[in-house]
């Protein structure tokens, strides 16, 4: 499983809000939800994951509320907002044309 370090720099903010823009959910299922949908290839750690989220938070990324987790416990629940959805897009974008390049560099045939 990749460490957060291995990860290009910001990929896990972008993934965190792909992650809220299909449904809201409390770290605990973020952090899952990323294992599961790359097949267990990516994970974070807390140490990364709730910065993450407070910095997303701060920056009117994301929003924050508090209700019971499907445990009943108390949990602090994210969701995008509009200005999150925008980011989203960009960052999208972003990542499309960075990896496109990578790909094209990395396929090259080797003399």
């Amino acid at each position: 499983m990749s460490k957060p370090s291995d990860l290009v720099q910001g990929t896990l903010d972008m993934l965190i809000l792909k992650i809220l823009a299909l449904e809201p959910l409390n770290g605990w299922a973020i952090s899952q939800r990323l294992k599961q949908m790359s097949s267990e290839v990516l994970g974070v750690s807390d140490g990364s994951l709730y910065p993450a989220l407070h910095k997303l938070e701060h920056r009117g990324w994301i929003r924050a509320h508090w209700k019971p987790s499907e445990n009943n416990r108390r949990a602090k629940f994210y969701s995008l907002t509009r200005l999150g959805r925008k980011q989203l897009e960009k960052e999208t974008a972003n990542w499309n044309r960075v990896s496109a390049a990578i790909s094209g560099i990395v396929q090259l045939k080797e003399a």
